[in-house]
């Protein structure tokens, strides 16, 4: 009797394979394959031979853990993070510094390769878009850049990162890529009892807070800080959103200036600042196209648009509107005179969507405005490839694409994208 045929490239979760590492993934995983199967797989590096386990399988992929190099490619450095090494059980590893292990040069080709995969597979277009580095961060060695950390802890009261996609929590001794003051702050020895996580945040001037939580943090106004930003100072809630890296704010404000076409862009229009926060980048639209300017930040969050209608109070022409992005442009649709479109037919449109982009509904009600410019700043390279394509497919084409490492050693990569009709 014959053996039983197995389907080629077969792996079952828990088997042990041997893998040759051929490309980058987006997330953070990098892309081997068993027999022809391929096989994503953490903590490795394109060209390397490793040994992995098999965690996951799909109909045409696998999941794997790294559990050691058999073959090292020359850009493998000691991981930044101990706590995170592939020297330790998968379970023990520090999640939230997933390059750690690759020397910052290649960490920033390898997200170009993505972002530029991303543009070809998802938005139908080949471009070439090499990531630059925040000022300060290959004198630090990528490290020492994180204004805002999260720590959860377990049921022992032990503080630490989740392992990379778990919810166990790793105990830590160090994190170097959070900025010196909350280095010398965290008691990360420290038992917190009744506590599910804990905030490490340094603001601007230096002061360091420590928020405990007990289950989900609290939304609402709690009490108001401020950052500064070239010389301009912002109000936001202690407990709102603002950029991890020290350097981002002012990064992506001079990358959003430079995308800014005033031959395109009349200061006599109406521009909007959509997913707007507290109004960071309608103060960039606002100081470059001059007080003649009407500036409309748009913001679910009602406390955030409230301190960015303080943040623009300068600007005659600013407001800060409160609303989901998609309803209030409905409702900007059904509502808006001819005068009124006419304005916002010479104005610009900023776009800074949350990581699963602006999406279709959005993408369509800003072309129905017909603005003279749309700068689109992204935080997932998928994301803009998707939303790329959906103004592509509308008549807009991109007229320029920066991209920034505002996060090393972890596969986060920023983009500012400008379109012209």
């Amino acid at each position: 009797m014959s053996a039983p045929h197995t389907p080629r490239g077969l792996v079952e979760p828990g088997q042990i394979v041997e893998l040759t590492i051929d490309n980058v993934a987006h997330g953070g995983r990098f892309v081997g394959r068993h027999e022809g199967r391929v096989v994503f797989v953490p903590d490795t590096i394109p060209g390397e031979t490793v040994r992995a386990q098999v965690v996951e399988v799909k109909k045409s992929f696998a999941t794997a853990v790294a559990l050691g190099v058999v073959e090292a490619s020359p850009d493998r450095v000691p991981h930044v993070w101990a706590e995170a090494s592939i020297d330790r059980a998968p379970l023990e590893r520090a999640g939230g510094a997933e390059l750690g292990h690759i020397a910052l040069p290649r960490q920033r080709q390898l997200k170009q390769r993505v972002i530029e995969d991303a543009l070809e597979r998802t938005g139908g277009m080949q471009r070439e878009v090499p990531v630059a580095a925040a000022p300060g961060d290959d004198a630090r060695g990528g490290l020492a850049w994180r204004t805002r950390v999260r720590l959860h802890v377990d049921d022992r009261g032990r503080q630490g990162p989740f392992a990379p996609r778990s919810h166990e929590v790793v105990p830590v001794t160090s994190l170097p890529l959070a900025t010196e003051g909350i280095q010398r702050s965290a008691q990360l020895d420290q038992r917190l009892p009744r506590v599910t996580a804990v905030d490490y945040v340094e603001w601007s001037e230096g002061e360091v807070d420590v928020i405990a939580m007990e289950g989900e943090p609290e939304r609402g106004r709690t009490d108001t800080i401020v950052e500064t930003v070239g010389g301009r100072e912002f109000q936001l809630d202690r407990s709102g959103f603002w950029q991890v890296h020290r350097e981002a704010p002012a990064v992506l404000t001079d990358a959003v200036r430079r995308a800014i076409d005033t031959d395109r862009v009349d200061a006599g229009g109406w521009s909007l600042d959509l997913y707007g926060g507290v109004g960071l980048f309608a103060a960039t639209v606002a100081e470059a196209l001059g007080e003649r300017t009407r500036v409309t930040s748009v913001e679910a969050d009602e406390v955030a648009t409230d301190h960015a209608s303080e943040n623009l109070a300068e600007w005659l022409g600013a407001s800060a509107e409160t609303g989901k992005v998609d309803r209030w442009l409905r409702e900007l649709g059904q509502r808006a005179s001819r005068a009124e479109r006419e304005r916002l037919s010479r104005g610009l449109v900023v776009l800074d969507p949350p990581r699963a982009g602006a999406g279709r509904e959005v993408i369509e009600q800003v072309v129905g405005l017909e603005p003279g410019q749309i700068v689109y700043v992204a935080c997932d390279p998928v994301a803009l490839a998707r939303d790329a394509k959906l103004l592509g497919e509308a008549g807009w084409q991109v007229e320029s694409l920066e991209a920034f490492d505002l996060f090393p050693h972890t596969h986060h990569v920023e983009a500012v994208a400008s379109f012209r009709r």
